[in-house]
C-alpha cells in the first residue's frame, strides 16, 4: 500500500497542566507510531498565544508532528482528536 507524508498540528489546552499536556502530547506520538511512521523529531513549539479565543481560552500548547501513514490513517486520527478532551483545535494536511 502506498505511504503518504502529512504534517498534524494538535492544540493542547493549557488548563490542563504540564503532566496533562505531556500525557497527551504521548497519547498522541504512541498512537501516530503504532499506525504510522513518524519522520524526524516531533516539535513542541509550546505555549502561544491563540489568533482568537477558544473555550474561554487565549493560550493553547502547539504540537507539530511529520508522519507517513496508508492513507486511511489520518481519518482514525483526526476522530480520535474530536473525542478527545483538551484538545483545542488540530489540523492533519497531506505534504506534496
Amino acid at each position: 500500500m502506498t505511504k503518504i507524508s502529512y504534517e498534524t498540528v494538535m492544540v493542547i489546552s493549557t488548563k490542563l497542566g504540564e503532566e496533562g499536556i505531556a500525557s497527551l502530547v504521548e497519547k498522541f506520538k504512541n498512537l501516530i507510531e503504532t499506525n504510522a511512521t513518524i519522520d524526524g523529531e516531533i516539535e513542541e513549539w509550546g505555549k502561544r498565544k491563540l489568533a482568537y479565543e477558544i473555550d474561554d481560552q487565549r493560550e493553547g500548547y502547539y504540537v507539530l508532528i511529520n508522519f507517513t501513514s496508508d492513507a486511511k490513517f489520518p481519518a482514525e486520527l483526526d476522530r480520535v482528536y474530536k473525542i478527545t478532551d483538551g484538545i483545542l483545535r488540530s489540523l492533519i494536511i497531506k505534504k506534496d
